[in-house]
């Protein structure tokens, strides 16, 4: 026996084992490529997700609502009685969901991100012995299902908003951008005889005499034509919808245009429609705003007892830019009786000679305009549309559709502003309205801890802090500083 305590022999262990290790380690091999498979794994041993807090809330929410039983409802009579079962409609539906929530734009990056994510496979409601469905099931799906089921879900979205009190539907703004379209303007040809662009510049130069053109000539010849790129001659084979505009940024490309109506008040999107790129403005605002005011009134009817109680007869205030002002524009909306806000753009000194109707509506929306109510109107607007725009295109990855035709596209505009407006209500039910916000989440609540710590320290240290002189001595010199010494002093609170 040793004499002395028994966890001296503990630590003279330790040492010599100490000793033994000098810090290296063997290199370990990550093992051969091709491996056999086992044949029967336990299902205790498979890998369980723990699943997205979003996604999951997300879920809750949805059964709770009965989205599944409205969607199959809805879709019904796109399916056959026999046959092998298709894609789910819920399922189909969020999948759309998760383009929106994920950012991401077709429909292979959704069919890969779903297989890959365990979260998002429980999501959809795939196990991990299921296949989740590929690009070409949920691209036929779509196709399947006509663009009226999809509005319905968007309808059924926007009654979900009415009933949490997030949709008023009586003042709304109007605005739209342009989309890149998935088409060159390399591959466009005329109408009319069908050359391509090519094509026709050879045709030109061999009329005015040159037989063999080189590419320098044919650009020369083409540097020096008039509205070379008109839509009225020019088209897209692949889309004949696409048509050639400016984008934002300034480049001229092959584009459709968005357009939304956004309730002010609350942020949703109440509609969302797809026009020609070309087309103005003041051509585009009826049908948005006749959509808005169709959509206000079937949710009206829908949830009348339900939730808060919405203006049937749909929007009574509408925020436009300066875009959108004509007479033809402000007389048609005093004739419906819609109060217009609309800027108005510098066009000098004016002549209404015969033309009182229009000047009275120019008058009226002038004098909105210039109110404390009309400024404020328009600051809204310039920041809930452009919001809409931000996560639905640059966030939510539509800037630039990989569908072509406007039904294909306009089917999932439409459900990704029902997922934008699905974030209004996650928003106000757990504090964020998508996945990366709540990711981001734990972030914001350490940054306030470290700023409240900062205001404590700040304000503690004015009447805990007395400095005192003390002396630094080396072999050379000495050198006197002032050193913060503190000490606790509890007369005097720290706020």
């Amino acid at each position: 026996m040793s004499s002395g305590p028994w966890w001296n022999s503990i630590f003279d262990l330790a040492g010599r084992m100490k000793s033994l290790y000098d810090g290296t380690m063997s290199l370990g091999k990550r093992g051969p490529e091709e491996k056999q498979e086992p044949i029967w794994i336990e299902a205790a041993r498979l890998a369980t997700s723990a699943g997205h807090p979003f996604y999951e809330r997300l879920n809750r929410l949805l059964a709770k609502r009965g989205f599944d039983a409205f969607a199959e409802s809805a879709c019904e009579s796109f399916y056959a009685k026999v046959g092998r079962p298709g894609l789910a409609p819920g399922v189909y539906f969020r999948a759309l969901l998760v383009g929106y929530f994920e950012g991401i734009d077709s429909e292979r990056g959704i069919a890969w991100r779903t297989a890959d994510s365990l979260a998002l496979r429980w999501f959809l409601g795939f196990e991990l012995s299921q296949s989740t469905p590929d690009h070409s099931t949920i691209s036929r799906t779509r196709r399947l299902i006509d663009v009226e089921t999809h509005r319905k879900v968007f309808l059924w979205v926007l009654g979900m908003l009415a009933e949490e009190g997030l949709l008023k539907g009586n003042t709304v703004a109007i605005d739209g951008t342009t989309l890149e379209a998935n088409a060159a303007l390399r591959s466009i040809v005329r109408r009319d005889t069908g050359e391509t662009y090519e094509e026709f510049l050879q045709g030109l130069a061999r009329e005015s005499g040159i037989e063999t053109p080189t590419r320098e000539q044919l650009a020369r010849l083409d540097r020096k034509r008039k509205k070379k790129g008109s839509n009225g001659d020019w088209k897209n084979p692949h889309d004949p919808d696409a048509q050639i505009t400016t984008m934002k940024d300034g480049r001229t490309h092959l584009a459709h245009k968005a357009e939304h109506a956004v309730d002010l008040e609350t942020g949703a999107v109440v509609a969302v429609t797809l026009q020609p790129a070309a087309a103005g403005d003041t051509k585009t605002v009826c049908e948005t705003l006749t959509q808005c005011g169709e959509h206000v009134r079937e949710v009206a009817i829908e949830i009348e007892g339900k939730g808060e109680r919405l203006n049937a007869e749909g929007p009574a205030e509408l925020v436009l830019d300066k875009g959108y002002h004509s007479n033809e524009v402000l007389v048609v909306l005093q004739e419906v009786g819609v109060r217009s806000y609309c800027s108005e753009p510098d066009r000098g000194r004016r002549k209404w000679n015969g033309k009182q109707e229009e000047q009275t509506a120019v008058y009226r929306n002038r004098r909105r305009i210039r109110g404390e109510r009309g400024k404020r109107l328009l600051r809204q607007r310039g920041e809930r549309v452009e919001r809409s725009f931000a996560h639905m295109y640059e966030t939510g990855g539509m800037r630039r559709t990989h569908l072509r035709r406007h039904d294909n596209i306009i089917k999932r505009l439409l459900i990704h502003a029902g997922a934008f407006n699905l974030g209004l209500v996650m928003r106000k039910l757990c504090g964020c309205g998508t996945p990366r916000g709540l990711q981001g989440c734990p972030n914001v609540l350490l940054l306030f801890f470290r700023i409240l710590l900062a205001a404590i320290t700040s304000a503690g240290s004015k009447n805990l802090r007395s400095s005192v002189t003390w002396s630094v001595t080396s072999r050379r010199s000495v050198t006197p500083y002032r050193l913060a010494h503190l000490h606790p002093n509890f007369d005097t609170p720290i706020f």
